[in-house]
């Protein structure tokens, strides 16, 4: 099976290249599945339910969030109705919606799971106790290929994980910080691992944004409105292989930029 999985979707021009790219990304790569973070969506903060319709429309099968899943308030009311955009399923269980979905593709099963960070995040639930527990749930389920999207700032966080799951999911996918890393391996139980995917946006920016923005905020220690940058938009993901097992066998960096 082969899986895309694509970094962080931020404002107009990631929504843009999504469109413009992921079709022919998609046949290019013989991708099965698709899986991207729209967390950054709606202007670098948040998602709502007319954007993820709009992301599913260009060819993504599962959205995963982050942090910044509540930062359209509408979205604590549309996310029950959307049962493959997930929010980090180590928030309080009281949260709307889940963590986790299971997707038939073909005749085979993937299961995707967000959870997120505590190290420089607000510290909910353990994230390592969470797996355990969705893993433990999924075990009647027999997925053919288990995706973790981990959205978490601390590098050393995002390491401890892979290597505490490795073995137990084909992949963990480091989301969140938006710069892509140069770690993409798989681990030696056969998961696939990279600390960061990256976004999909501006990449001659800050994070997404206007540099300017950040600038004056460093310099000057003075918030200020944020604009995200312009310009021509990248995707940024990796391919995953997996095998009949569940094991990753490849996992490659994926950099696409628009043409116009």
């Amino acid at each position: 099976m082969r899986i895309l999985f694509i970094g962080d979707i931020f404002g107009t021009p990631g929504m843009r290249a999504l469109d413009n790219l992921v079709g022919r990304l998609k046949k290019e790569l013989r991708a099965d599945f698709v899986i991207a973070n729209g967390e950054n969506a709606s202007g670098g903060f948040g998602i709502n339910a007319q954007l993820a319709r709009q992301i599913f429309a260009a060819g993504v099968d599962v959205i995963t969030t982050g942090n910044h899943v509540w930062d359209r308030r509408e979205f604590i009311g549309e996310i029950a109705s959307l049962s493959r955009v997930l929010r980090p399923h180590n928030l309080p269980a009281s949260a709307p919606g889940s963590g986790v979905c299971v997707v038939k593709v073909g005749g085979r099963k993937v299961a995707v799971i967000n959870l997120m960070g505590r190290i420089f995040m607000t510290p909910f639930d353990c994230p390592f106790r969470t797996a355990d527990e969705v893993l433990d749930a999924l075990g009647a389920e027999k997925p053919d290929a288990i995706i973790v999207d981990f959205h978490c700032e601390a590098t050393s966080e995002k390491q401890a994980m892979g290597h505490y799951l490795d073995g137990r999911v084909s992949a963990v996918i480091g989301t969140h910080t938006h710069v892509p890393t140069a770690d993409a391996r798989v681990l030696a139980a056969g998961t696939g691992y990279i600390s960061d995917v990256g976004m999909t946006g501006v990449q001659d920016s800050v994070i997404g944004g206007d540099p300017q923005y950040a600038i004056r905020r460093f310099v000057r220690g003075v918030p200020g409105h944020f604009i995200p940058a312009k310009g021509r938009a990248s995707l940024c993901g990796v391919l995953l292989e997996v095998d009949d097992g569940g094991k990753c066998t490849l996992i490659r960096r994926i950099e696409e930029t628009e043409t116009k």
